[in-house]
């Protein structure tokens, strides 16, 4: 019925739909499908039909704010007061917020309607929606599949027409990546442009929220409204956030493809080929498409694996029984207190990182790991900004195939970093990117197209993925 924000208000200018109409048809859609799906973790069905009626009666007298009628669900990482937030975790279990995240805010701030708390990888350390303490989370195309992660349930609520965006937040690719497998328009902002403020922390210097939709007008918009200085995150940018008018061109006539990307070893084909023909494409309509060199790409996931688990560990120590958290009754004294919370509490993979991240932070193997990670960091930032100066933007394949079953990749911890491969140079140099839903595998599942621009240059990256959208797939204008 409504694929994205411009029907739904198209149908309201109309008349044939109300907020509280739309509200009703996403519950339907919620009824039917999310107890196979397990994408939302909790419905507010209640509270939402009531917010719409308010938005109803606002709209009468011309007061609506700008998202009247716009239906979202929030990953469960990102705070909602008086509401459960528990990043998927037995260790958050119950927890209620006692504030709103300042992203969210700004979004109910403009009458969005939130009509779920979505299911995640846990403490979004995952890249399949299978490390959730509350079950797997399985994709809309195939149930035998998984949607990605972390932020799976996200981008499956957004896929099987439970809202009309959703939010998430995207650490290494956990945005993007759920995107590509999902069919979705997923964005990630240049590093600061949204605040974090209310956003359960993974790793401080990489995480950031952003949107799941099914246009690039969506992304745009709820970006705009979201973005800006916020005095609850010193590391927000004050930098000022342009509007986005899809009336002009981007200007955008030099782009770069990145080698190693498009060549790597365990690329499908047929993305292999679609970048190919893309190339072709837009050589045909004026563009000058550029193979670039890039020698960090086989660095990338080891360098963001030991900066981030080494923040996880500091990020996740006040989850210990005594400060935050569920605490073990069981337990006896300080020492089995934390050790025992935090085994019984913790999930594999989030032990897994904390171990790592606190082996990279030890005396005699700090300066071994986390020191050489972090000159590599630097390498990697001014190496793509190279690219970017003379290139405003850099295309490269969003994940190396479709959605992967679901238990494939479980048992090697390594292959399933691997899917981050092509996702985590964004978050190492904080570089703003979009997943566009426009290729397929060799098995007929979606593939994302991904697009990387500067720092600060959200306003480029939605002109450019609009103009090329249009040229690259004319059957689905985003």
């Amino acid at each position: 019925m409504f694929q994205n924000f411009k029907d739904i208000q198209q149908a309201l200018t109309a008349g044939t739909t109300s907020v509280y109409k739309v509200v009703q048809h996403y519950l339907a859609n919620i009824e039917k499908d999310n107890s196979r799906l397990n994408a939302l973790l909790e419905v507010y069905a209640d509270e939402a039909l009531a917010q719409a009626e308010i938005i109803d009666k606002k709209r009468e007298t011309n007061t609506a704010g700008k998202l009247a009628g716009m239906v979202i669900a929030i990953k469960d990482n990102i705070c909602y007061k008086g509401h459960k937030v528990g990043a998927a975790s037995k260790i958050l279990d119950g927890f209620e917020s006692q504030f709103t995240a300042t992203a969210l805010q700004r979004l109910l701030d403009e009458d969005a309607i939130v009509i779920g708390r979505a299911n995640c990888d846990e403490f979004a350390m995952g890249s399949s929606n299978e490390n959730s303490a509350f079950g797997i989370v399985k994709n809309y195309i195939d149930t035998d599949r998984v949607p990605g992660g972390s932020s799976g349930g996200s981008a499956v609520a957004v896929q099987a027409n439970f809202c009309t965006a959703s939010l998430g937040s995207d650490t290494g690719g956990s945005i993007r990546q759920p995107a590509s497998f999902c069919n979705l328009v997923g964005f990630k902002p240049t590093y600061g442009r949204i605040s974090r403020s209310g956003l359960i922390a993974y790793a401080s210097s990489f995480d950031q929220i952003g949107p799941f939709t099914h246009t690039v007008e969506d992304s745009a918009l709820l970006y705009e409204i979201m973005a800006g200085k916020d005095e609850a995150d010193s590391t927000s940018s004050s930098v000022a956030v342009d509007k986005t008018s899809f009336d002009q061109k981007s200007g955008i006539k030099k782009v770069a493809i990145l080698q190693p990307a498009v060549e790597a070893e365990g690329l499908d084909p047929q993305v292999k080929s679609y970048f190919e023909n893309a190339k072709s494409t837009l050589e045909a309509a004026g563009y000058e498409v550029a193979l670039v060199p890039f020698n960090w790409l086989d660095y990338l996931v080891p360098v963001y694996y030991i900066i981030t688990t080494a923040e996880a560990s500091s990020n996740l120590a006040r989850y210990d029984g005594m400060h935050f958290g569920y605490r073990d009754p069981e337990a006896q004294g300080i020492d089995e207190i934390y050790t025992s919370t935090r085994t019984k509490n913790f999930g594999e993979e989030v032990k897994r990182r904390i171990l790592l991240g606190t082996f990279v932070l030890s005396a005699g193997y700090y300066e071994s790991y986390f020191g050489k990670a972090q000159k590599i960091r630097r390498k990697v930032v001014e190496d793509t900004e190279k690219i970017l100066k003379e290139y405003p933007i850099i295309m490269l394949p969003t994940t190396p195939s479709g959605a992967f079953k679901i238990g494939e990749n479980t048992e090697d911890p390594i292959k399933m970093y691997l899917q981050d491969i092509f996702t985590v140079q964004s978050n190492i140099t904080g570089k703003p990117s979009i997943s566009l839903p426009l290729m397929t595998d060799s098995q007929g599942l979606p593939v994302g197209f991904q697009l990387m621009a500067d720092s600060n240059k959200e306003n480029d990256l939605f002109l450019f993925s609009k103009e090329i959208s249009a040229l690259l797939a004319p059957e689905k204008v985003l």
